[in-house]
C-alpha cells in the first residue's frame, strides 16, 4: 500500500509547537508517512540549533535539515536562499503534500515553491491578523495555498474574505492547544531545574521587533521596556526574540541585562517547558502572539505593548494593551499579581490533531484543485 508523503516545514520554535502534534497524530497512521524539513532559527547556534529537539522528539521521522541564512541576512535574502533551497531538498523528498503554518519567512518561500511546482499546499492558522509585516506574509501565503487549517470561524471568515473557498477551509482549532491541555507536561520542579531558574515568583517576557518601524523606534521601545522591568524589581525570565529585521538592537539591551540577578535569559526553551513556565507565571509582557495566545488558555495575564498584536486581540480582562509609557507599564506590572483570572478558549478545545487526521483521510481532500480562482 503505497503511503502518503506528507511533509512538515518548521523554522522556528514557535511553529514546530504548533505541528508537532500533527506529525505526532499521523506518524501513527499506517496511510501517511511524515517527514520534517528543519531550516530557519532551528539551525542557528544563537538560539540553541533547536533542530536538536525535533531529533530527539521524532526519532523514527525522517528529517531533513539546512541552514537557509547567515549572520546578518535581510529578510529577503532569507527568502531568496530558501526559495533555491528548496529545490534540492523537495525533489528529493518528493511529497505529496507540503504543510507550513503562520507567517515567517520560510512559510512563504515554500508557498512560492510549491506554488510554481504545482505541489499540493496546506496553510496552518492562515486569517489571523496583527499588526506588521507578518500580516502581509501570512495573507501571501493564504493566497498561495491550496487548503486551509484556521483556528477558529473568525479566521474562517477572513479567509473567504481574501477569495479562499468555503471547501478549502477547515476549521481544526490551534493545535498547540493539544499540548498546552496535556496532563504530562512537566512539572514546574523540573522545568525549573532544567532551565537553573531560581525564582519563587517570575514574569516572562518575550519581545520582538516590528519590521515596519523605523530603527530609533525600536531602540526608544527597548529603553523603556527594559528600565521598566528593572525598575519593577520583579523577576523575568527573558527569552531571546525572533531573528527578524531589528532584533539585534534588541539583544544589545538583552546583553545588558545579564549580570542583573533578576533576570533569567535564555536563547529558547523546549515548548512544553515554556507552557509550564508561562502556567505558573504572575504574567507575560512583550509583544508575543503568546500573550494573546496561550497565556489566554492558562488565565495568565498579558501586558500587550505596542500594535505587533494590534488585530489580533480579543478584548477580554486577560489582556492589557498598552502604549510605550513607562509610568503606565509599572502601574499594570504592579497590578497583576495573583489576579485569578478567567481562563479563554478561543483558539480550540485540544482536538485539532485528531481532526487534522480525519481530514487527510477524505478522498475530496486529496482532489483538490491545483489551479485556484476567486470566488
Amino acid at each position: 500500500m503505497y503511503k502518503k508523503k506528507i511533509l512538515f516545514l518548521t523554522g522556528t520554535r514557535a511553529d514546530y509547537g504548533k505541528l508537532k502534534p500533527l506529525i505526532n497524530k499521523i506518524k501513527l497512521d499506517k496511510n501517511f508517512e511524515p517527514t520534517i524539513l528543519a531550516t530557519g532559527m532551528h539551525m542557528l547556534k544563537k538560539y540553541g540549533k533547536t533542530y536538536t529537539e525535533i531529533v530527539k522528539d521524532f526519532k523514527n521521522v525522517k528529517l531533513y535539515k539546512f541552514v537557509n541564512q547567515k549572520k546578518n541576512d535581510s529578510m529577503d535574502l532569507v527568502l531568496s536562499n530558501t526559495i533555491k533551497k528548496f529545490n534540492f531538498y523537495l525533489s528529493k523528498i518528493n511529497p505529496d503534500l507540503v504543510i507550513v503554518h503562520g507567517d515567517r519567512i520560510e512559510t512563504l518561500a515554500a508557498s512560492i515553491y510549491c506554488n510554481l511546482h504545482n505541489l499540493l499546499l496546506v496553510h496552518v492558522e492562515g486569517g489571523e491578523v496583527s499588526g506588521t509585516v507578518d500580516e502581509s506574509i501570512r495573507h501571501a501565503t493564504t493566497k498561495l495555498s491550496h487548503l486551509h487549517f484556521v483556528a477558529n470561524q473568525k479566521a474562517k471568515k477572513i479567509l473567504r474574505r481574501l477569495g479562499e473557498l468555503d471547501k478549502s477551509i477547515y476549521v481544526i482549532g490551534s493545535p498547540e492547544v493539544d499540548t498546552m491541555i496535556k496532563k504530562d507536561l512537566p512539572s514546574l520542579v523540573d522545568a525549573k531545574s532544567r532551565y537553573d531558574i531560581k525564582y519563587n515568583n517570575y514574569s516572562i517576557c518575550l519581545f520582538h521587533p516590528v519590521t515596519t518601524l523605523k530603527r530609533n523606534e525600536i531602540q526608544r521601545q527597548c529603553k523603556i521596556l527594559f528600565s521598566s522591568l528593572r525598575r519593577s524589581k520583579k523577576n523575568y525570565i527573558i527569552i531571546y526574540p525572533n531573528n527578524d529585521t531589528y532584533s539585534d538592537i534588541i539583544f544589545n539591551f538583552i546583553q545588558k541585562l545579564k549580570k542583573h540577578k533578576r533576570f533569567k535569559i535564555l536563547p529558547t526553551i523546549r515548548f512544553e517547558y515554556y507552557l509550564t513556565l508561562l502556567k505558573n507565571s504572575e504574567f507575560i509582557i512583550g509583544n508575543s502572539s503568546s500573550g494573546v495566545r496561550e497565556a489566554q488558555v492558562y488565565g495568565v495575564k498579558a501586558i500587550n505593548l505596542g500594535n505587533r498584536q494590534n488585530n489580533r486581540i480579543i478584548k477580554n480582562r486577560l489582556v492589557k494593551n498598552l502604549n510605550f509609557n513607562q509610568k503606565k507599564i509599572l502601574s499594570e506590572i504592579n497590578k497583576s499579581k495573583n489576579l485569578n483570572l478567567k481562563k479563554s478558549f478561543n483558539f480550540g478545545t485540544g482536538n485539532s490533531a485528531q481532526k487534522f487526521a480525519k481530514i487527510l483521510k477524505m478522498k475530496k481532500f486529496w482532489q483538490t484543485n491545483r489551479q485556484k480562482y476567486f470566488s
